[in-house]
């Protein structure tokens, strides 16, 4: 990357958020990999992906299918992040994948709320402390989408 192609915080008119709010910025970063615990990785970055997603983040969605791949997840199964449901029919995710992919989309959308059977499915795929990181990791990857869209992170840079 060349230094012209860099966008600063102050090209975007946005505050850079790690430097302007350092103790949460660092706090942030401490609950994510707190949340990553215990899970599997490659199911880390797929409920990232989808999140990612479904909130239109496209600087966390380049990280994230990034590192996916440098983890060796595939390129179909990472390409068919936003169509899970029909891709899981025909077998790219497991069920416990698609359980976690579902309660991202009920966490992260939050259509009136977590809806009974979606949590009652990812409950019987996970363990209660795998499940409590699971949702621990979904609000924080949804905490860093919220703040890479209104501050305008450029995706590729930093």
């Amino acid at each position: 990357m060349t230094a012209e192609t860099v966008t600063t915080a102050r090209e975007t008119g946005r505050v850079d958020f790690a430097k302007a709010a350092p103790k949460a910025f660092k706090a942030l970063i401490s609950l994510d990999a707190a949340a990553r615990e215990g899970l599997d990785p490659a199911l880390v970055e797929l409920v990232q992906i989808r999140s990612s997603q479904l909130n239109n983040c496209a600087y966390c969605l380049h990280m994230h299918t990034t590192d996916a791949h440098e983890a060796g997840e595939s390129n179909e199964r990472i390409a068919l992040a936003g169509v899970w449901e029909e891709a899981g029919k025909a077998g790219f995710y497991t069920e416990k994948e698609q359980a976690a992919l579902a309660l991202t989309e009920a966490v992260t959308l939050l259509p009136g709320g977590v809806p009974d059977g979606v949590y009652e499915r990812a409950a019987r795929h996970f363990e209660e402390r795998e499940l409590a990181q699971l949702i621990a990791l979904i609000f924080t990857i949804n905490s860093w989408n919220r703040i890479a869209v209104t501050t305008r992170k450029v995706p590729g840079q930093d």
